[in-house]
C-alpha cells in the first residue's frame, strides 16, 4: 500500500447528524493505517468508505468523550474477526486506562489479536520504531487530551543525472551507501555529490482544545494540520466555554504553524450546512479543506 491519504470516516461532534457520523479519520501511509478517535459507528462508516479494517495499524485516541472513542471496542473485535496477524498499537492518554479497558472488554469475546497499549503521561516522542515517529503532546480540553505528531523517517535521494555523470552504478553505488564515499575512473566521490537528504513528511492532529501553545508545536510545518473547528466565529463563546475552536482560529493556527494543508473536522450538529467553515477560514489561510463522511484527501510526497 503506497497510498498516502486521509479518508474522513465522520466529522460531526458529539451528536451525529443525518449526514455527518461522528468523528473518526483514517490516514494509510507508508504500508500502515492509523486510525484517530473512532466514535461510534466507525466499523460500519468503514463498509461505506470501501476500506478493510484489517489495514488498520495503529489507533489513536485523543481523549475518552464518547464521540471520540466508542468504535473502539468494536474496531478490536473486527480486527479479531478477521483474525490480522499484525500488532495493533494503541495509543491513549494514561488516565484513562480504565476507560480504555471497558472499550476493549466490553462484551464476551475470543481474543485473538495482539494489541500493544502504549499509555502516554507527558509530551514527547512516545515511540519511535523507526517507520514513524510519534510525539504527544496534551491540548486544553479541561480533561486530558493529546493531540498527535507523526513523522516519517529522512530519507535519501539520488540525482540519477549526477550518477550517470560520475560512472556510479551497480555495486558501486552500494559502496557509495555502505562507505559513504567511492572511486572510480581515477576520482573519487562522496554520497552528498550525488544525492540529498529528503526532510520526511509530518502529519499533525488537534482535536478538542481552544487554541494552545501545544497546538502550534504540533503543527509546526506539518505537510498536513487535521484540526477541529467545532464552531463559527460569531459563537467563539461557546467554543471557549466548551474548550473547543472556531474555523478562524483554527486557520491562524495553521497559518502561523506554517502547515501546508489545513483539514477542518469536528463540526457541532448545530450547523446544517458548513460553507460558512470554508468562508471563515479561507479568510486567513487559504488552503483549507472541509471534512466531509468519506472525503479523501491525499498527501503526495
Amino acid at each position: 500500500m503506497s497510498v498516502r491519504d486521509f479518508i474522513i470516516l465522520g466529522c460531526s461532534s458529539q451528536q451525529p447528524t443525518r449526514f455527518r457520523n461522528h468523528g473518526a479519520y483514517l490516514c494509510r501511509w507508508n504500508n500502515e493505517g492509523l486510525l484517530f478517535d473512532p466514535g461510534e459507528g466507525t466499523q460500519r462508516q468503514f463498509i461505506f468508505a470501501n476500506v478493510a479494517p484489517p489495514v488498520i495499524s495503529r489507533i489513536f485516541i485523543s481523549h475518552f468523550h464518547g464521540d471520540h472513542c466508542l468504535g473502539l471496542g468494536s474496531i478490536l473485535m473486527r480486527l479479531n474477526l478477521d483474525k490480522i496477524t499484525h500488532p495493533v498499537h494503541c495509543y491513549y492518554p494514561a488516565s484513562g486506562k480504565k476507560y480504555f479497558d471497558r472499550l476493549r472488554y466490553g462484551t464476551v469475546y475470543h481474543e485473538t489479536i495482539r494489541v500493544i497499549e502504549h499509555p502516554v503521561t507527558e509530551d514527547g516522542v512516545v515511540h519511535d520504531d523507526g517507520l514513524f515517529c510519534i510525539e504527544a503532546a496534551f491540548l486544553d480540553h479541561g480533561i486530558d487530551n493529546i493531540g498527535w505528531r507523526i513523522t516519517e523517517p529522512n530519507t535519501r535521494k539520488f540525482d540519477r543525472t549526477a550518477l550517470h555523470e560520475r560512472g556510479i552504478h551497480g555495486m558501486l553505488i552500494r559502496e557509495l551507501i555502505e562507505k559513504g564515499e567511492v572511486t572510480t575512473q581515477g576520482k573519487h566521490f562522496r554520497l552528498d555529490d550525488v544525492s540529498e537528504i529528503r526532510k520526511g513528511d509530518s502529519i499533525a492532529v488537534v482535536i478538542d482544545t481552544r487554541p494552545c501553545a501545544n497546538a502550534l508545536k504540533l503543527a509546526k510545518n506539518a505537510k498536513v494540520l487535521l484540526c477541529e473547528s467545532t464552531y463559527l466565529d460569531e459563537h467563539r463563546d461557546l467554543a471557549y466555554h466548551h474548550h473547543h475552536m472556531t474555523a478562524k482560529q483554527a486557520a491562524s493556527l495553521a497559518c502561523e504553524a506554517g502547515v501546508k494543508k489545513l483539514i477542518l473536522t469536528h463540526f457541532s450538529a448545530r450547523y446544517q450546512t458548513l460553507d460558512g467553515f470554508e468562508k471563515e477560514a479561507k479568510a486567513i489561510f487559504p488552503n483549507v479543506y472541509i471534512a466531509e463522511d468519506f472525503k479523501v484527501f491525499p498527501f503526495e510526497r
